[in-house]
Formats: C-alpha cells, sequence, structure tokens
C-alpha cells in the first residue's frame, strides 16, 4: 500500500495536516561571529583573500569564514560583506586560530572553510519524502560539535531511510571531510539542509505538518511514542544535549529507558536506536 500524502496535507502547500501552527521565516545572519561559534576541524580550509574571494564565486557551498580581529581594511571588507549578505557566518579569529585553521600557510587574515557537499533547502528535504510516496522522517542536529559524531549520526539517519537531516549554521561542526569520513560514504546519499535557526525551522515545520521529537531524558520510552506520523527527531549536542529554546518548541520528549551504571549513550548510538524504532513504525503504517 503506497502512502497517502492527501491524508496528511494541509491548508498549505507540501503540508501535513496536523493543526495550524505559528513560526517564524529563516533569518540570515547579518554579522560577525565570535571565535566560540567556530569549530575546531581544519579541513577543507580555503586560505588566502585570492582564493576565498574566488570561493564565493564560484557559489560553492560555504561553512564559515574566519578573519583576522580587528582587519576590516582592504579586500577583506569586500570578503566579508559578500559573506554577510549570503548568510554565511563571519568569525573573528587571533591569529593563532587563523594559522591553525591554514596549517601555518600565509592566509593573509583569512581563512573560509568550505562544506564537502552542497547544502539543501529544508523543503528539498519534504519533497524527497513525497516524491518516494513516504511518510516523511527528518533529523535535526542541535549543535553537535564533534566531526565523527555528526558522520556516525548521518551514517545513521541515511541507513534507516530517513529523508534528510538539518544542522545549524552556529556551533556546530559543519560538513568538513572529517565529517565525511566518518559517514563512511552515507554523506553522498542524504540531503542535509544548514540553517540559521533550530527554533525557527521546528516551526516552519510544525506549519508543514511535521512532529517533533526531542530526544532527552524525563521523557517517554521511545518504544511507546507514537512516531508513525510526518516527524523530526531532535539530536541534541555532546554535552549539553537539546537546547531548551529548542526542547520547549517540540511537540513530545523521547527517552531510552538506561538500566546500566552509565546515564546516557553517545548522541550517534542514541540516534541509531530512536531513528531505527521510528522508521520501522512509519514503514509497517505505510504498508
Amino acid at each position: 500500500m503506497s502512502f497517502d500524502n492527501k491524508k496528511y496535507r494541509g491548508k498549505q502547500s507540501g503540508g501535513f495536516d496536523r493543526g495550524e501552527r505559528g513560526g517564524k521565516p529563516y533569518q540570515k545572519n547579518r554579522g560577525y561571529f565570535t571565535a566560540d561559534d567556530a569549530e575546531e576541524s581544519t579541513g577543507g580550509a580555503v586560505v588566502g583573500r585570492n582564493a576565498v574571494r574566488e570561493l564565493l564565486k564560484s557559489g560553492r557551498a560555504i561553512d564559515k569564514i574566519f578573519v583576522r580581529k580587528g582587519d576590516r581594511e582592504g579586500s577583506i571588507v569586500v570578503l566579508v560583506a559578500e559573506a554577510i549578505e549570503r548568510g554565511i557566518p563571519v568569525i573573528e579569529a587571533e591569529k593563532g586560530k587563523l594559522d591553525q585553521l591554514s596549517d601555518f600557510a600565509p592566509h593573509q587574515g583569512v581563512v573560509a572553510l568550505a562544506a564537502e557537499k552542497e547544502y539543501c533547502e529544508v523543503e528539498d528535504i519534504l519533497a524527497i519524502a513525497a516524491e518516494r510516496g513516504e511518510i516523511p522522517l527528518i533529523v535535526i542536529s542541535d549543535g553537535i560539535t564533534d566531526p565523527y559524531n555528526l558522520g556516525a549520526l548521518i551514517r545513521c539517519a541515511e541507513g534507516v531511510g530517513a529523508h534528510g537531516l538539518i544542522i545549524p549554521k552556529r556551533r556546530a561542526v559543519g560538513l568538513t571531510p572529517a565529517v565525511s569520513k566518518a559517514s563512511a560514504g552515507a554523506i553522498e546519499h542524504l540531503a542535509i539542509a544548514k540553517v540559521a535557526n533550530i527554533a525557527s525551522t521546528i516551526e516552519l515545520l510544525k506549519k508543514k505538518g511535521i512532529w517533533t521529537y526531542a530526544a532527552e531524558a524525563g521523557g517517554a520510552a521511545y518504544y511507546e511514542t507514537d512516531m508513525s506520523v510526518p516527524a523530526a527527531i531532535v539530536l541534541g549536542s555532546e554535552g549539553e544535549g537539546v537546547s531548551d529554546l529548542v526542547k520547549k518548541k517540540c511537540d513530545y520528549i523521547v527517552s531510552i529507558p538506561m538500566y546500566g551504571k552509565v546515564n546516557s549513550f553517545n548522541v550517534s548510538t542514541a540516534a541509531s536506536v530512536i531513528l531505527a524504532e521510528a522508521s520501522k513504525q512509519q514503514r509497517l503504517k505505510n504498508k
């Protein structure tokens, strides 16, 4: 039995009927961030003003651009302005950070980190589910900073048949070579969107009829929770988990009961358990 999109379709184009929801549109980043927003991976670095200028011209996806703190003269001002206009995070950093990112190659005060693959839009992920005739299953990463964890999460998501992954622009790792390697090739088969604000994106998904589930302690057991509906599973950062703001935006909190001495799983391990259950429920419903 194929999935009947009309059964879930709401009043808005491409939506799924789950009731009226409010929400705010995406917001472009409009200024400098701090070094606290930086990822530590040095992979995929494009070094120097001319190289970064050509990278911007190419239209290739760029995760972040680092500029030397206080350097706001000459051609670098033009590069920064173009990056901000395109919504690319620009991060001021000390010279030592730029030296590290460039592997001590001459960087002229600017280093860009280019993505390993092109990002898509959130709408594209929903379109993939519709094209397959399947109930949408989306994974949301709320601030994962370790490239190996993100790579493993990508592999989990692709393995269970999720239709896409959503990651934030700030305070999180992007699609670096280390992430690509950790995904063991799965990155090539999964649609990945990068957004300015996870909380606003959840509101957008709600308007499209997607139910959201935060994977956090203190919630209902994942195997006792109905995830057979159009669903987005939110996984938090390694240290902080799902942020309070994002958690409040979610419809449900789901947990993995723990019976041993440790009180939690690694984020990618937890993702594999919960996503496998969500995928099973959806496929049983879709028969």
